[in-house]
């Protein structure tokens, strides 16, 4: 039953299991698509709840202990979004301390994400707080954030004022840095960390998309599948400007953004990293040519950097993670650059991602810019594909049945699986058409 895997659609269609329209809170409906849930889950053994989904009473205190050490916050707002809130404070939390907010992919709690992400071992050795938002079965049948419903995608209502309050109440509750909140996710949640960074840019100061989606791509069920698959090509001007409307008037600073997304994602298609650096560049008016490139971890992930005029901080940064699929990319180990674990489905062993986005929020006391990387271009990558295979991974554009390499532009001939090519990436983003010199 692969429509219980982050962001594939539900048996009645809807992208990442949302519900029909009438069905959003409580009702018939919502209680047959809770029980039929449980059903898939048990029979799947994917009861990803786990014991710190359990929710507090109303009438008992704000905050009880869950398990791993979650505290579940029963009231922090008045809560549009129906979420649930779950914070992990480390042992030492210091004064003015730093914040990530981290947003669960489809199937999965809060509980799961603590358990798996990496993100906990981190906040005990950085000091900072991690605020975990759930959604739940109740809001959308597959217990996915609704990133792509206009009424919870909007500032000020739904989901998205629900994790806004989130972060005004650990302000209240714990002392946190306001100029110091960060958000990441994954899959759906990567895509409502995206709705967050353009709704909220003066809260957020960082974000981190793990196997997401750029703001504004999906408004309604049809559009949202095509997001996933096969992606939306849009120019970097159009992507920035669906930013902007979601906050008119803001001048900025706009949030650094970090993109993660591995090379081999049936579920949503590579080329939306590209979109998403499209639109990110576009917002802090950069070009779409990395400023500098490297490869870092243990499986060589090829990292691009787009880099502020001013102080030359990487304000953009796309990590294209070899050979995994959709998931987040975890190294489950007790070395400095190891974190996560591999016993949940959709958490891989290859990279810890937690700690590279932690470096790239600047919670690990890491301040300085790094040094150009020598030679300062990425390692020219080839892919072999027929050209309907190139387009979905977001090495081509098709227009009017034809296929064009994306970046150089050239002609590749007709959109279907018939005609075959090698492309070579060199840099990040721009293909050209190699066949028989690629090695």
């Amino acid at each position: 039953m692969s429509y219980v895997i982050p962001s594939h659609p539900a048996p009645d269609g809807t992208p990442n299991g949302a519900p029909p329209p009438g069905s959003r809170r409580g009702g018939r409906w919502s209680r047959t698509v809770r029980r039929l849930a449980a059903v898939v889950a048990l029979a799947t053994g994917a009861a990803l709840t786990g014991p710190g989904t359990a929710g507090a009473s109303a009438a008992g205190p704000t905050e009880v202990r869950a398990a791993a050490a979650l505290e579940r916050v029963t009231s922090f707002g008045a809560n549009p979004g129906a979420l649930n809130m779950y914070v992990y404070r480390p042992a030492t939390l210091p004064a003015n301390a730093p914040v990530v907010v981290a947003l669960h992919g489809c199937t999965q709690s809060a509980q799961v994400y603590s358990d798996n992400s990496g993100l906990n071992t981190l906040a005990e050795r950085h000091g900072f707080l991690v605020v975990y938002a759930e959604t739940t079965t109740v809001n959308n049948a597959n217990k996915c954030f609704n990133w792509f419903r206009p009424g919870d995608t909007r500032r000020g209502g739904g989901e998205a004022a629900s994790i806004r309050q989130m972060v005004a109440h650990a302000a209240t509750a714990h002392g946190v840095d306001t100029g110091r909140v960060q958000v990441t996710g994954l899959s759906a949640g990567g895509a409502m960390t995206s709705v967050m960074l353009a709704a909220y840019p003066d809260v957020f100061a960082a974000g981190a998309v793990v196997a997401g989606i750029p703001y504004g791509c999906g408004t309604d069920v049809v559009s949202a599948f095509g997001c996933m698959s096969p992606g939306v090509d849009r120019t970097p001007a159009v992507w920035a400007q669906a930013v902007r409307d979601a906050h008119p008037g803001f001048a900025g600073p706009w949030p650094r953004v970090a993109i993660w997304h591995g090379d081999n994602d049936a579920t949503v298609a590579p080329r939306n990293a590209d979109e998403l650096r499209d639109q990110w560049t576009a917002v802090h008016g950069l070009g779409q040519t990395p400023d500098r490139t490297s490869t870092v971890g243990p499986n060589s992930t090829r990292r691009s950097e787009f880099l502020a005029a001013d102080d030359g901080a990487s304000v953009v940064e796309v990590n294209r993670v070899p050979g995994i699929g959709h998931g987040t990319p975890v190294d489950p180990g007790s070395g400095a650059e190891q974190c996560g674990a591999t016993g949940t489905q959709h958490f891989i062993d290859s990279i810890c991602s937690s700690y590279w986005i932690t470096r790239f929020f600047g919670l690990d006391g890491t301040t300085a810019p790094e040094p150009p990387v020598d030679p300062p271009t990425e390692p020219a990558a080839c892919w072999t594909a027929n050209n309907y295979e190139h387009v979905r991974a977001g090495r081509a554009t098709t227009a009017g049945g034809q296929v064009y390499a994306k970046g150089s532009g050239r002609h590749l001939g007709l959109y279907n699986t018939f005609v075959t090519h090698t492309l070579k990436e060199s840099p990040a983003g721009h293909y050209v058409l190699a066949d028989g010199s690629c090695p």
